[in-house]
């Protein structure tokens, strides 16, 4: 344990720990108001840990090991806390079966109860977490007891898994790999598995229907991958998953810390902006981070927001919004959520390939085709997979079924941050087609780089459409001498589903249709991306 403490110290940059000396305690049972017993581990220091604030880590993914429990709790026990990490229902232990999400309010709420009577307990409970472990402080946030001090939500966000669902586009890669990693987890040798069968599923994604997918990957169907692809954002199976309405009566401060290529930063963004139009006591931290690529910054910012509000005391004295600005690759403080002082500007698709902010004039459309059983490849991005973020596009962009649109060399910066979109004048020779978006940064050298992007999903495309695409938002400097270029394709496999082009559901589409697009530029139809750019 000391050894891995040293390797956190250093990977993190954390100040030096109070104690080095912690004891686990293992298997402690929380009882369920069900009769259901989960299992949880307090980590504390040795000599003196009865009576610090608790941190509660309610976690699907185990108690044990250098990542899910050394990593996640040693740090707070070393540093002026008691860590209570706890198995979600089904999960390492803990009895009852993992339904995901679906009873983590009850749960969560009996867990604060039963953490409150222990005889170790000291008045004070901080909650927080990542993901899976951020959205279950959302499941109990409007009612939480007097005794949690604060909540620290990380990559994540109150609906979660309905972030999958988003009706511009059906996410594939994420939810698919996650169901089946958790499905696995507990398996011998499973992480052996998820390291050395990545291929096979990667190849399960190719299955048609894609509703054996799951069964191509596992051998088995896995639930959750099946819910996903078969069932829309409004039907029941979702009911009491969606944690929205309870983020404006929460009654606690949230530090809520999340990256720009991060699967869930529009939630997030959207539950912070919900907690300051409320009024709430909230800040907002977004660095240059994927889902699995945090750095210190993150440990060392909850720290010391949780032990401050722990102690009854105020955190650091610092604005309520700091945003990494790619690029410029500096911290920057703001008042709010977007920014002010940013207005949107439209930089216009151009014949030629120009991009630019006059709009076109006359032009006849760029075309391409679209091949679903070639799909437009996912290159880095908003992914849950290794090479995520900020990539090289070079390769991307000399495919033929990508367009790119790009300025001449800039004069001077260009800042933008806040809320991205782009309007897309479009066609397709069928009914059903996506348009894909990618806002990237050209380097001196011609090297493409991808900042942010978003799809939409449309029907009727074989009429000129007017395609609304919303990318991810961003805080980003395009610094003179750059370029700034917009990529549009249909389609980024395995992040979305690919398109069928058949109007066929996806868990069940079994016919791929090819099709040729249209991208209108013209004084009729004036295709731009819009962007927050400082004024």
């Amino acid at each position: 344990m000391k050894l891995l403490s040293h390797v956190l110290q250093r990977f993190l940059k954390l100040d030096p720990p109070l104690t080095r000396d912690i004891a686990v305690h293992h298997d402690l049972r929380v009882p369920m108001p069900d009769g259901v017993e989960l299992l949880a581990d307090r980590w504390a220091p040795r000599t003196g840990g009865d009576g610090l604030p608790t941190v509660l880590l309610r976690s699907p993914y185990g108690r044990s090991g250098p990542v899910f429990g050394g990593a996640m709790a040693l740090p707070w026990a070393e540093r002026g806390f008691q860590v209570v990490v706890q198995s979600t229902r089904g999960t390492f232990g803990s009895g009852g079966v993992f339904d995901p999400m679906r009873q983590e309010r009850e749960d969560g709420l009996a867990t604060l109860e039963w953490v409150g009577k222990q005889p170790w307990f000291g008045g004070s409970i901080v909650l927080a977490g990542a993901s899976y472990l951020g959205y279950v402080q959302w499941a109990v946030a409007d009612s939480l007891p007097p005794t949690v001090k604060a909540m620290i939500t990380q990559v994540t966000e109150s609906a979660l898994t309905l972030e999958f669902l988003r009706a511009d586009g059906l996410s594939l890669e994420t939810p698919f790999g996650w169901g089946v990693q958790v499905d696995g987890q507990e398996r011998r040798f499973a992480l052996l598995r998820q390291l050395t069968q990545g291929r096979k599923r990667g190849r399960a994604l190719f299955a048609l229907p894609l509703g054996g997918s799951d069964v191509a990957a596992t051998g088995h169907r896995v639930d959750y991958v099946q819910d996903i692809l078969a069932h829309d954002a409004a039907v029941p199976r979702w009911a009491g998953l969606d944690h929205r309405d309870r983020v404006a009566q929460v009654s606690v401060p949230v530090s809520s810390i999340g990256g720009w290529y991060d699967i869930f930063l529009p939630g997030q963004l959207r539950d912070f902006r919900t907690l300051q139009e409320a009024g709430r006591p909230a800040r907002l931290t977004v660095g240059p981070w994927t889902h699995l690529g945090m750095d210190g910054t993150v440990m060392r910012e909850s720290i010391a927001f949780g032990l401050a509000h722990a102690s009854g005391q105020q955190p650091p004295e610092r604005a309520p919004v700091r945003l990494y600005v790619m690029g410029q690759e500096t911290w920057r403080d703001f008042d709010s959520w977007p920014p002010e002082g940013h207005a949107p500007r439209r930089f216009h698709l151009q014949p030629g390939g120009d991009l630019a902010a006059e709009p076109p004039g006359e032009s006849p459309p760029d075309r391409y085709h679209y091949d679903p059983a070639d799909p437009t490849p996912a290159v880095g991005g908003v992914r849950m997979v290794r090479g995520a973020g900020r990539a090289d596009n070079t390769k991307l962009e000399n495919r033929p079924d990508v367009r790119i649109y790009t300025t001449g060399v800039l004069d001077q910066d260009v800042e933008v941050i806040g809320e991205v979109s782009a309007e897309i004048w479009f066609r397709s020779s069928l009914p059903y087609a996506d348009v894909f978006v990618r806002l990237c940064d050209v380097d001196p050298r011609g090297r493409s780089y991808n900042v942010c992007d978003g799809l939409v999903s449309l029907s009727g495309a074989d009429e000129l459409t007017l395609a609304k695409v919303t990318l991810w938002p961003t805080a980003y400097r395009f610094k003179r001498g750059h370029r700034i270029r917009v990529q549009v394709s249909s389609g980024a496999f395995p992040r979305y589903a690919r398109n069928p082009g058949t109007g066929e559901p996806h868990a069940t589409a079994t016919t791929l249709r090819s099709a040729d697009q249209e991208i209108h530029h013209d004084r009729e139809h004036p295709s731009a991306v819009i962007l927050p750019v400082r004024t």
